[in-house]
């Protein structure tokens, strides 16, 4: 008997109810209508003169049902089990945003619903996801986590962002402007964006540990590095995370990236993780991108590839009503069921996707379940790469030797 079917329909528990709300958030989540999160809950409207983020007290009802509670480790460092990918937040990925202050308020939404940890990046904007991140997280500063990456020559008044650059001297202009953006004196998690073929990891790793020891970095991490990189740059400066694309979509981490984490006690972000919003069965091979939206470039979304690559939504879509969920969350929680020092970073910009997403937390999987999803999940190939050739050469660099 499948779990939802265990409880007679005249006696739902609360964790049925909840159930039945995240259900609706996640077809709330379907429209096109972007949502305000400063209309939809009060409590996130800007810090009054005192400092109280929420003078009233008052809280939406849907909102305040659907709060994340579970926590996990990146190393030694403490995080909420679903983090809070900032890149879209500029409006420039996947389409503009309502407005920024909009997005201010989604992430103190988020605080209020149990997230702890944002991921952004010189890059995001540039530079402003950096700046709305700084804005709405100041008043919580001491109660969250913020991690942030280096690796491109980024002008810091421009925003103009050129090659890879991973020198010292680019690392520390690269910090000192993350501070200011921030608006906060120690980024929590510093990674690498990408891995520089020019400059050797140790250097990189020195760099940062001088960083931490100076207390402008508390930890740090490497995205997308090859495996060698990894174990390089853990000698020299412990890391506490990886963060590399991982889904039900692709796997590729499975091979060597997550055992040498689970070896080193590396903890792992996992981006991309609804494989650009593939996953959650909201696009499909008539879906038009428009030219200023990411998946108008990658080829495992273009209109050759994605006929076969639905399959995969398929096979989502028939869990979800198996378990009660929605594709999205049982990409979420099939990720949050491989290793307990794994992390999702879903990106959002509308507060019915974060409460579908922290709502992953509801879903679980018995041993059995979990071991037939992943047998399913092997029978499915998908076709395309799951980057454009210019970004998927990033990907896996090993960094040169001294």
């Amino acid at each position: 008997m499948h779990e939802q079917d265990s409880t007679p329909n005249n006696d739902l528990t609360e964790r049925d109810r909840r159930r039945f709300l995240l259900g609706a958030a996640g077809l709330a989540a379907t429209s096109a209508v972007a949502v305000s999160a400063a209309t939809l809950s009060p409590a996130h409207a800007a810090p009054s003169a005192t400092g109280d983020r929420n003078p009233s007290g008052r809280r939406n009802q849907v909102t305040a049902a659907i709060t994340q509670t579970g926590h996990r480790r990146l190393g030694s460092l403490k995080v909420s089990s679903i983090g809070f990918g900032c890149q879209t937040l500029p409006g420039n990925v996947y389409g503009p945003v309502t407005s920024r202050k909009d997005m201010v308020a989604l992430i103190r939404t988020a605080v209020d619903q149990g997230v702890t940890f944002f991921d952004t990046a010189e890059v995001y904007g540039p530079l402003e996801s950096e700046r709305i991140i700084g804005q709405a997280l100041q008043p919580v500063r001491d109660d969250v986590v913020i991690a942030t990456k280096f690796g491109y020559d980024v002008d810091p008044d421009t925003g103009a962002v050129g090659g890879l650059n991973s020198r010292p001297a680019q690392i520390r202009r690269a910090v000192d402007g993350m501070l200011k953006r921030l608006r906060t004196d120690r980024i929590d998690l510093l990674y690498q964006h990408r891995v520089d073929p020019t400059v050797p990891i140790e250097d990189v790793a020195g760099t940062v540990k001088d960083l931490i020891s100076e207390g402008k970095v508390l930890h740090w991490g490497l995205s997308e590095p090859g495996p060698q990189t990894i174990r390089r740059a853990h000698a020299v400066q412990p890391l506490a995370a990886i963060q590399n694309e991982y889904s039900t979509l692709w796997r590729g981490p499975e091979s060597k990236v997550l055992p040498i984490c689970e070896e080193l006690g590396i903890g792992f972000v996992c981006w991309g993780l609804l494989g650009l919003g593939f996953a959650t069965g909201t696009i499909n091979p008539y879906t038009p991108f428009p030219e200023t939206d990411f998946r108008s470039v990658v080829p495992r979304t273009s209109q050759d590839n994605m006929p076969a690559n639905m399959a995969l939504v398929r096979l989502l879509q028939q869990w979800a009503v198996r378990k009660g969920a929605t594709p999205a969350q049982i990409d979420l929680a099939w990720l949050l069921a491989q290793k307990p020092w794994i992390v999702p970073i879903p990106s959002t910009t509308r507060l019915p996707h974060l409460l579908e997403n922290i709502g992953t937390e509801e879903i679980k999987f018995s041993p059995g379940e979990l071991q037939e999803l992943n047998a399913d999940l092997v029978q499915i190939s998908i076709k395309g790469d799951r980057l454009p050739p210019e970004e998927l050469v990033l990907a896996g660099v090993e960094a040169p030797t001294r």
